[in-house]
């Protein structure tokens, strides 16, 4: 499918992709209970940690990205974390990672329980813009163009951000460029070598993004 782009339609937040199915696919891949390591800047700079088990929401107006891959795998939290659920200590995610990122009126908050610990920044034509920029996510939904895009690659051989790929025999897809509009993702954890953020503004709120 190089050479083309390909447009997707708009998904509604309460519709957004569900990742759990791959589960035990990805453990026949050997992600186990191993965690994630995100490599970033040629793969020598790496991250790994523990993810605290709270989901935080993030929408932009519009992202623009340059190097595109995704695959899912798992995520850990510690162990007893006191917000596992059901889950085992366990979530399924889907990885999207971006070589260059650009982010225009960009949202993140997290529900902390009756108030939002809230964060606005790339506002006042001046967008937030990010380097081996990794995002974990069990839920994404806008409206997505690609150019030249690869569905279906083995997750071990993606190319397209230096330093970042999948598992073995794990389903993947890269692409030259990405442009999503109305961008709305539920994170679990972002990894990024650099993260430069305009008219950055935290507070304390009774609304989220």
């Amino acid at each position: 499918m190089s050479d083309d782009t390909v447009s997707t339609e708009p998904v509604p937040p309460s519709g957004g992709v569900r990742w759990r199915r791959f589960a035990v696919s990805l453990a026949a891949a050997g992600v186990g209970a191993a965690g994630m390591v995100l490599l970033t800047a040629q793969g020598v700079l790496g991250a790994q940690f523990a993810i605290s088990g709270m989901p935080f929401v993030v929408t932009a107006d519009k992202l623009d990205g340059t190097g595109f891959e995704q695959f899912a795998t798992l995520d850990q939290m510690i162990e007893d974390s006191p917000n596992q659920g059901d889950t085992g200590g366990q979530v399924v995610v889907l990885v999207s990672a971006i070589d260059r990122a650009e982010l225009t009126n960009l949202c993140q908050s997290i529900n902390l329980g009756g108030m939002y610990m809230k964060l606005t920044a790339g506002t006042g034509g001046k967008p937030v813009t990010a380097r081996t920029m990794v995002v974990d996510s069990d839920e994404i939904s806008g409206n997505a163009s690609f150019q030249s895009i690869d569905i279906g690659q083995d997750a071990s051989t993606l190319d397209k951000v230096p330093g970042v790929r999948g598992n073995p025999g794990v389903f993947g897809q890269q692409a030259d460029k990405v442009t999503i509009t109305g961008l709305r993702q539920n994170n679990y954890a972002t990894t990024a070598a650099v993260f430069t953020l305009p008219n950055l503004r935290m507070s304390f709120s009774s609304e989220g993004c």
